[in-house]
């Protein structure tokens, strides 16, 4: 399975010139904790997490007007569309991040995170589990 198979898409993005309030609002809106910053071409310049608003913000006194560019974390580790799940699991194991944009051609065209992957994780020990209930159930029946 691909990264692309698991993200979640389109991902929500701001432009470097939005600001932190626009930003956060946008996060409200969407139910989601980060945005991507993306230039005029599309391309991924940074990412804006709830954590860089209440640390690299807030914490320190941020007007609500400053601009996104100073507060996104970049670069970004990211991930390709056609990169399989495995190396997704990699990369944020040796990355530490909770999310991880996945790109084409440099533009973002998803978002695959923690959650995402737990579920796989999920689906799998049920899809390995299902034939062994089964056998169990089928030995206790006879």
């Amino acid at each position: 399975m691909k990264a692309v198979d698991m993200m979640t898409a389109p991902p929500v993005t701001v432009g470097p010139t939005a600001t932190a309030f626009e930003a956060a609002l946008r996060m409200e809106q969407e139910a989601i904790g980060c945005v991507l910053v993306t230039d005029r071409d599309g391309q991924l310049c940074g990412i804006l997490t709830d954590r860089d608003l209440t640390l690299r913000g807030l914490a320190h006194g941020v007007d609500y007007g400053r601009l996104v560019a100073d507060l996104m974390t970049a670069p970004v580790t990211t991930v390709g569309a056609d990169d399989d799940l495995d190396t997704a699991y990699r990369t944020f194991r040796s990355a530490g991040v909770r999310r991880l944009p996945v790109l084409d051609d440099g533009r973002p065209i998803g978002m695959l995170t923690v959650d995402d992957l737990l579920r796989d994780v999920v689906q799998r020990l049920f899809d390995l589990l299902i034939p062994v209930s089964r056998s169990v159930l089928r030995e206790n029946v006879v």
